[in-house]
């Protein structure tokens, strides 16, 4: 068996924790991240070799470096990284596709990348195993309220395992929720087992362009396809869909309400570090600061280094309408946090104004930046940690700790890593325009040069 793992959403509803350049499948709050403890999951069952991952060509290196953290390492060809978002119906196709030139007879399971879920559910895959050979089989979560925020799934004829699938139903409102709940409807996890013959036989059936575009020979144009999902573009059609009930731990952490859910909460039902004060049912998230609470109950609230969100408990699914506001003025706050990741390591953005930007850059051991110049910048590096090798107009040299140089406005430079620790710099940029597009790319081990 093997693993896919949809890692490509952005986790809007969990904003100002999750960006667009680092969301929520990627932070680790508790020294794992979501995606993580996914392919801890995942090998379980299909080993890391047997696990495919795809997501979009912006966190590709994300992946990697989150892999490499659990002390493994990701074959080339089972990182799919989309040129453009298509929703999964497409991702689950690619990285079928993939499987199948690998392994014609193969059956995987999708986990998407960004869930809670209890290691009970692994047994349950596996003896779902044979059903995929003539189903499409989906997981259905067995519900423990009547929630609003997730699609049903109604169960229909009882099979060996499971049941044929009688219906879809989309989120509900609370009434509606109520009579999912007593009808025995099940949640929809977005968890699935497929076999390449069921899936590809059913794809050519309802969705013949995508079955066209993913044929074992083809390399598809990604930007061409049509974005749909799964869902819609094939288990609500076709007739050969099973559901199998998950009799384990889930929650789709989508939401600050469902974080709330599963974390540790005190006698007064408050969730965070935080002084409280006649303070019930609250959730807190602010690292690094103090925070108080008095007299409040029910509340979101949020701190980071450049954002604040406070919200009702009760409202926390309009997060994403609030980033979609955001997004709407073109601000950067719902794609960056003052922590930016790259291929190399991150950089932080300490202090800014319209003519200056200070910021601490972190280089991994043995990894460089690109070779590049700045046409309206120049940039002061003071190396603070590690050793810095450095590339100036085709030069090169060695700083250490307390050293500096300074890079000109049209100056080729090129900053690394040979150490065996992380590299420290403080770097201070002075120009009329300060912003990440101004940089002209020569050599990179990225693959960023265009």
């Amino acid at each position: 068996m093997k693993s896919i793992i949809l890692a490509g959403g952005v986790g809007t509803r969990l904003w100002p924790l999750s960006r667009e350049y680092y969301p929520k499948q990627f932070i680790q709050l508790d020294g794992r991240s979501l995606f993580q403890r996914t392919c801890e999951r995942a090998a379980k069952l299909s080993g890391y070799d047997g696990i495919y991952v795809v997501t979009n060509e912006i966190h590709h290196y994300l992946v990697r470096n989150q892999i490499e953290e659990l002390g493994y390492s990701l074959p080339d060809d089972h990182l799919l990284a989309e040129p453009a978002g298509k929703n999964t119906l497409p991702a689950i196709a690619w990285a079928m596709q993939r499987i199948r030139a690998d392994d014609p007879s193969a059956s995987a399971v999708i986990f998407p990348s960004d869930h809670q879920l209890g290691d009970a559910a692994l047994d349950q895959i596996r003896t779902a195993a044979p059903l995929a050979l003539q189903y499409l089989v989906t997981f259905g979560v067995r519900p423990t309220s009547p929630h609003t925020g997730y699609g049903y799934i109604k169960p229909g004829k009882p099979l060996s395992v499971g049941s044929v699938v009688e219906a879809f139903k989309e989120k509900p409102d609370e009434k509606t929720a109520e009579e999912y709940v007593r009808s025995g409807y099940l949640w929809n996890s977005g968890i699935f087992l497929l076999s390449t013959d069921c899936f590809f036989g059913e794809l050519k059936i309802y969705s013949p362009a995508l079955f066209t575009a993913f044929s074992i020979d083809n390399t598809p144009d990604y930007k061409s396809l049509k974005s749909i999902s799964i869902d819609y573009g094939l288990l609500e059609h076709s007739q050969r869909v099973a559901v199998v009930p998950l009799d384990a731990p889930w929650s789709d952490l989508g939401t600050f309400k469902a974080l709330y859910d599963v974390e540790h909460h005190d006698a007064q039902g408050n969730v965070g570090k935080a002084e409280y004060l006649s303070a019930k049912n609250n959730y807190v998230y602010a690292s690094g600061k103090h925070v108080g609470l008095i007299g409040v109950r029910d509340l979101v609230v949020v701190d980071t280094t450049d954002a604040l969100l406070i919200c009702d408990n009760k409202h926390t699914e309009q997060v994403k309408k609030l980033v979609n506001i955001y997004n709407k003025a073109k601000d950067p706050i719902t794609r960056f946090h003052r922590q930016v990741h790259r291929p190399w390591g991150s950089y932080t953005v300490l202090e800014e104004s319209a003519v200056y930007k200070i910021k601490r850059v972190t280089v991994r051991p043995d990894q460089k930046l690109s070779l590049q110049l700045h046409h309206h910048r120049s940039e002061h590096w003071v190396v603070v940690s590690g050793t810095a090798e450095v590339e100036l107009d085709g030069e090169t040299r060695l700083l250490r700790k307390g050293e500096s140089t300074f890079v000109r406005s049209g100056m080729k430079h090129r900053l690394r890593n040979p150490g065996v620790i992380p590299l420290e710099v403080i770097e201070v940029q002075l120009g009329e325009y300060l912003e990440e597009d101004d940089i002209v790319r020569f050599e990179d081990d990225y693959g960023r040069v265009e």
